[in-house]
C-alpha cells in the first residue's frame, strides 16, 4: 500500500520509471509518507541515514559509484540546509543528485509554525532545477517532476531539487498501487566529432608545443580507447583524479623548475593547451600555465560552461572527452605533433622525477603510511579525503582516486566512501586525515555498512597540511586555533560502531597492520589508525622535495 498524496505517488511513480533505484532517507514525520512509498518500491533501495549533512555525502558516494541519479530525501525546515556542502560538491563534480524534501503547505511558510523555512531555491545555484509539487494536480506534478529529473540526467548530469509539500493528515498508507505515469523522454544530439571546429583543430596541428591537462574525472566517463597516436605525439599531464594507470610527476617537475633544475636548461611552457575534465589540485601548475602567454587553452566540456582556469581560454568544444579526443586522435593520425626538443624536454623531467619518487624511502610518516599502502593495493576502489591526503595519492597512487574536489571540502569524505562501499560489493578504502575524519565520523553510524568499507586514518593530532604553508609558522595561533590540534584516537568510536579497530605507531608496524587492513575477514568496516607525529610528516614531505630538485 501507497500513501494517499496525490503528489508523493506522482513522483514515486517518476522516480521509478526514470531507472532511480537508491534512495538515502533520513528520519523526520513529514517526510514520512514519502519515505514509506519509496520503501514500498521493490525496484530502490533504501539507506537510512540520521545525520543530513553525512546523507547527502552518502547519496553523492553511491552516485559516483552507480553513475546514475541517486535520490537524498529529507524532513522540513532546517534539514534540506545541511544537504547544501554535499549538492555543492555534486554540482561540481556533475552527479545526478536528486533532493527530496519534504515541507509544510505554503500557508504555514513563515507563520511560526515548526519546521518552517522557504525550501523552494534554498539550495540556489547548486542545482540545476528546483521544482515545488502542487497539491491536487496530477498533470502539474507529473510535469515538474519529469523536467526535474530529465535536468539531473541530461548529457551534463547536475543536482536537482524537488520540494513536496504535504498536507496533514500525513499517515495514510490507503492506496493499493501507483499511478500510471507518463514519463518524459529528452533526445539528445547527434554530435558529429569529425567536424570539430576548424580553429581548434587547426590551431593543434600548428602546435609546436602542444600539452593535454586533465583534471578530475570519472571512470564513467573517460576510458582511454582509440587515443593513442595523439597521446603518443602530445604531453599528457594528469593526477591521480583521473582514469590513469600511472602516476605523472609534474608538480615534482614544476617544483624544481622553480628552484632551477642546475643543468642551465628551462622547461618549455606549452603554446597549445586541451583542458579536460574537473579540478585540477597543483597549484603549480595551475600558476605555470597561466604564465604561459602565447598559450591558447580549448576546453572540452560536456556542459559548455566557461571556465578560463589557465586564463588563456580560446575556446570551448561541447561534448564528451572521450568521444572528442578519440575523433582527433582519428582524424590527426599520421601527422606530425610537436617538436623533438619539447618533448624530450618533458619526457626526461617526468620520467626523472618519477624515479626519485620511487627511489624515496620515507621515515615514519604519513608520507611511508600512504606509500606503504599503495605498494599493497591490488584492487578495489579507492577514496582520498582532501588536503594532505590527496596531495600524497599524486605521488604514490597509480590509478583512479576519488575525492571531493569539487569545492574541496574536508566534511563527506568519509560518507561519501561509505556511500560508495554501500552501492558495490568491491572493496572500497578510504584515506583519510584525523580533522576530516572527526568531522565526519556520523558516517560510521549507519547499520548499512558491511566489511568492504576499509579506512586508512592518518592521525597526527592536527591539520597537517597548515604546517606546510609558508609563514603561517609566524602566527602563535597556527597549532590550537588554526590547525586545530587535538589528541582524540578513534578507538573508542569505532568500538561505539561495531567497526574492527587497527592501530600502527611505527614503521615496525605499519607493514603487517596495512596487510591485516587489506586481507582481513570480516563482516564488518575495518579501521586502521596511523599515529605519526605532525613534525615527522612535516619533515618527511620536505625531504621529498629536496630529493627532486636535485639534479
Amino acid at each position: 500500500m501507497f500513501s494517499n498524496k496525490e503528489n508523493v505517488n506522482q513522483l514515486t511513480a517518476l522516480l521509478v520509471a526514470h531507472g532511480v533505484r537508491h534512495a538515502v532517507v533520513c528520519p523526520g514525520s513529514r517526510n514520512a509518507p514519502i519515505v514509506h512509498n519509496l520503501f514500498a518500491c521493490p525496484s530502490i533501495r533504501s539507506f537510512p541515514v540520521t545525520d543530513e549533512r553525512s546523507a547527502g555525502f552518502y547519496a553523492l558516494g553511491m552516485a559516483q559509484a552507480t553513475g546514475q541519479p541517486v535520490v537524498v530525501c529529507v524532513t522540513s525546515g532546517t534539514a534540506l540546509l545541511n544537504l547544501a556542502p554535499a549538492v555543492a560538491e555534486a554540482w561540481y563534480q556533475h552527479l545526478p543528485l536528486v533532493v527530496v524534501s519534504a515541507d509544510r503547505p505554503e500557508a504555514w511558510i513563515d507563520q511560526l509554525d515548526g519546521q518552517t523555512l522557504p525550501q523552494p531555491g534554498a539550495l540556489g545555484r547548486f542545482v540545476r532545477c528546483s521544482v515545488s509539487l502542487p497539491e491536487g494536480d496530477a498533470w502539474h506534478c507529473n510535469r515538474l517532476v519529469n523536467e526535474a529529473l530529465l535536468d539531473a540526467t541530461a548529457d551534463d548530469p547536475r543536482p536537482v531539487h524537488i520540494n513536496v509539500p504535504i498536507s496533514e493528515p500525513l499517515f495514510s498508507f490507503t492506496v493499493p498501487s501507483l499511478p500510471a505515469v507518463r514519463r518524459i523522454i529528452r533526445t539528445l544530439p547527434i554530435r558529429d566529432y569529425d567536424c570539430l571546429h576548424t580553429e581548434f583543430v587547426d590551431g593543434l596541428m600548428a602546435a609546436r608545443r602542444p600539452m593535454i591537462v586533465f583534471g578530475q574525472t570519472s571512470p564513467h566517463d573517460f576510458e582511454g580507447i582509440g587515443v593513442d597516436f595523439l597521446f603518443s605525439h602530445v604531453i599528457v599531464l594528469h593526477e591521480s583524479l583521473s582514469a590513469f594507470p600511472h602516476v605523472s610527476h609534474f608538480d615534482e617537475v614544476l617544483f624544481a623548475e622553480n628552484q632551477g633544475t642546475g643543468d642551465g636548461e628551462r622547461l618549455l611552457p606549452p603554446d597549445f593547451i586541451i583542458h579536460v575534465g574537473g579540478t585540477v589540485v597543483s597549484k603549480r601548475l595551475r600558476q605555470f600555465l597561466r604564465r604561459a602567454d602565447d598559450a591558447q587553452t580549448w576546453r572540452i566540456s560536456p556542459s559548455g560552461d566557461v571556465e578560463d582556469t589557465f586564463q588563456n581560454l580560446r575556446g570551448i568544444v561541447v561534448g564528451d572527452a572521450e568521444s572528442v579526443l578519440q575523433s582527433l586522435s582519428h582524424k590527426l593520425s599520421h601527422r606530425r605533433l610537436s617538436s623533438a626538443d619539447y618533448r624530450r624536454q618533458w619526457l626526461a623531467a617526468l620520467s626523472r622525477a618519477s624515479r626519485k619518487a620511487a627511489d624515496y624511502q620515507p621515515a615514519y610518516s604519513q608520507m611511508a603510511a600512504v606509500k606503504c599502502f599503495e605498494q599493497h593495493f591490488r584492487e578495489g576502489i579507492v577514496h582520498y579525503a582532501n588536503s594532505t591526503a590527496v596531495r600524497l595519492a599524486n605521488i604514490y597512487a597509480p590509478h583512479h582516486v576519488w575525492c571531493n574536489r569539487g569545492v574541496n571540502g574536508i566534511e563527506g569524505s568519509l560518507s561519501a566512501a561509505a556511500g560508495f562501499s554501500c552501492a558495490t560489493d568491491e572493496k572500497v578504502f578510504c584515506v583519510i586525515g584525523d580533522l576530516s575524519f572527526f568531522y565526519d565520523q556520523n558516517a560510521l553510524w549507519n547499520q548499512n555498512l558491511r566489511g568492504n568499507l576499509r579506512i586508512l586514518l592518518l592521525n597526527n593530532g592536527r591539520g597537517g597540511i597548515f604546517n606546510l604553508l609558508r609563514g603561517l609558522e609566524q602566527s602563535p595561533a597556527r597549532d590550537s586555533l588554526v590547525a586545530a590540534a587535538h589528541k582524540t584516537s578513534a578507538e573508542g568510536i569505532c568500538r561505539q560502531c561495531d567497526v574492527v579497530y587497527l592501530k600502527a605507531e611505527s614503521m615496525e608496524q605499519l607493514q603487517p597492520a596495512i596487510d591485516t587492513l587489506f586481507n582481513i575477514e570480516t563482516t564488518r568496516p575495518v579501521l586502521l589508525e596511523v599515529t605519526t607525529d605532525a613534525a615527522d610528516d612535516e619533515r618527511a614531505f620536505k625531504a621529498y622535495y629536496e630529493e627532486q630538485k636535485q639534479g
